[in-house]
């Protein structure tokens, strides 16, 4: 899309960052200011310009889940959508922010060559992560279990021509293994069949284990306690699918586990330093981690080299980033292989706490603040020195039809991240309406009451 940013000016920010970043060598330096200065033009805001009030409740029981679409005419489709793509057509009163953010240095290698095509990407959520404790008679129906919506080729197709490069598949598997750990075929399939239908319309996808981390799961959970049956886990489902997927070629990535952490405690969010039980369940993560690597590496083909995605406590930047989450170890002819999987719902108060604040402004350091000191500590700890990141969930939350204050923040996340070869992967779960956690931006049942704004402003400084 057309930037707002005049060619020169680009070039002289460019320069002078170049300059900045060429001083800076030690891992973990406090963040510095001078990293994130963009050049801020105040957007033209219309304060009466919001959607309409929200007002029915996102935990109302459906009674039938929604027809699956008639895609006969699927191509004709994904053509009128890239061509509305075309141009950018904003809602009445809504700007998107003018942002200068020069791309800061990262090796000149292959590794990050691969990362800077996944841009910015789209999170399946709700979906094939859903599940309903005890397994249901109909395993299959857990896809539609949590918001009643049969995901179709064209939804694939849509999201792609709205400009995601890629798209994070989050599943869960308890629902459908045995006791011992044995996949069902019509789940995988299923699964497989959505993968196929995404890398075939050339984006790059995410598949993992997700909500799998709870105790009526009895799958994973990073302590002591159930280290046997979470070692048994992970290596068999990881197993099953390096089986499944070994011939895909770098389209395809893993991603070890979903926010592993103590779940029903009070450390579950926050990795405590000093805490017994947080480094009990770092250490265990740790092991989790190489467990994965080791597993998907040995089973080879195009295993032996794809790219993987380990988190630390939570996938936290708290536990990505404390001295004691280690690492996994690649086998020896891999480098910059392992990615550190990183989710970010930041600032807190803004993009998922409710009722919370609904503003953020671009030019209100208070509100950006969190954002620059989060993106320069992944940049120094991690990117800087050759090791690539990518954030696997992050949005913002409709509050009361906050449309202006969302754009403003997608704009300025996805801007901050792509300076840094980050890439950011939006968190949807197809909910628009009611009081739940509102982080829909793509609507699947009525793709034409999509928060395109929103999708514009993450497309504009990819």
């Amino acid at each position: 899309m057309k930037k707002r940013i005049t060619k020169t000016i680009a070039i002289m920010l460019a320069l002078v960052m170049t300059s900045a970043c060429a001083l800076m060598t030690g891992c973990g330096a406090e963040s510095d200011d001078t990293l994130t200065l963009p050049q801020i033009s105040e957007p033209a805001k219309d304060d009466t310009a919001t959607p309409d009030a929200q007002t029915e409740s996102s935990e109302t029981e459906e009674t039938s889940e929604t027809d699956e679409p008639d895609v006969s005419e699927t191509d004709t489709e994904n053509e009128d959508l890239e061509a509305d793509m075309s141009e950018t057509q904003l809602s009445d009163g809504i700007t998107i922010p003018e942002l200068s953010m020069p791309k800061l240095n990262v090796p000149d290698n292959e590794t990050f060559a691969f990362i800077d095509k996944l841009g910015v990407g789209f999170n399946l959520g709700n979906t094939f992560d859903a599940y309903s404790d005890p397994t249901p008679a109909d395993e299959m129906s857990t896809e539609t279990c949590w918001h009643h919506t049969y995901t179709t080729e064209q939804m694939i197709k849509d999201i792609h021509a709205y400009g995601f490069d890629t798209i994070r598949i989050p599943v869960s598997w308890h629902n459908h293994v045995d006791d011992d750990v044995n996949i069902s075929p019509e789940w995988l399939d299923r699964v497989n069949e959505v993968v196929d239908w995404a890398i075939d319309d050339g984006m790059y996808v995410i598949i993992n284990i997700h909500h799998d981390n709870h105790a009526e799961a009895n799958g994973l959970y990073p302590d002591n306690a159930h280290m046997d049956r979470s070692r048994k886990y992970v290596g068999r489902i990881w197993e099953q699918l390096s089986e499944r997927f070994k011939d895909y070629d770098e389209h395809l990535i893993f991603e070890a586990m979903n926010e592993p952490r103590l779940v029903d405690t009070e450390h579950e969010w926050n990795f405590i330093p000093g805490n017994k039980e947080c480094h009990e369940a770092i250490d265990c993560i740790n092991e989790l981690n190489q467990i994965f690597v080791d597993t998907v590496r040995a089973s080879g083909g195009n295993n032996a080299t794809r790219y993987l995605m380990c988190p630390g406590y939570a996938a936290s930047m708290d536990g990505g980033t404390n001295p004691f989450y280690e690492f996994p170890t690649d086998t020896e002819s891999n480098e910059g292989k392992i990615i550190l999987s990183i989710h970010a719902y930041t600032p807190y108060s803004f993009a998922l706490e409710y009722p919370g604040v609904s503003d953020f402004s671009v030019e209100d350091k208070s509100k950006t603040n969190e954002i620059n000191t989060f993106m320069n500590k992944l940049y120094m700890d991690y990117v800087s020195q050759g090791v690539p990141v990518i954030i696997g969930e992050f949005g913002a939350r409709d509050k009361n039809g906050n449309l202006q204050d969302r754009v403003n923040y997608a704009a300025y996340f996805s801007a901050m991240a792509n300076a840094r070869h980050i890439p950011c992967v939006w968190w949807d779960n197809n909910e628009f309406t009611g009081s739940g956690e509102l982080f829909g931006i793509y609507d699947r049942n009525n793709p034409e009451n999509s928060r395109t704004d929103i999708i514009y402003a993450l497309m504009e400084y990819k």
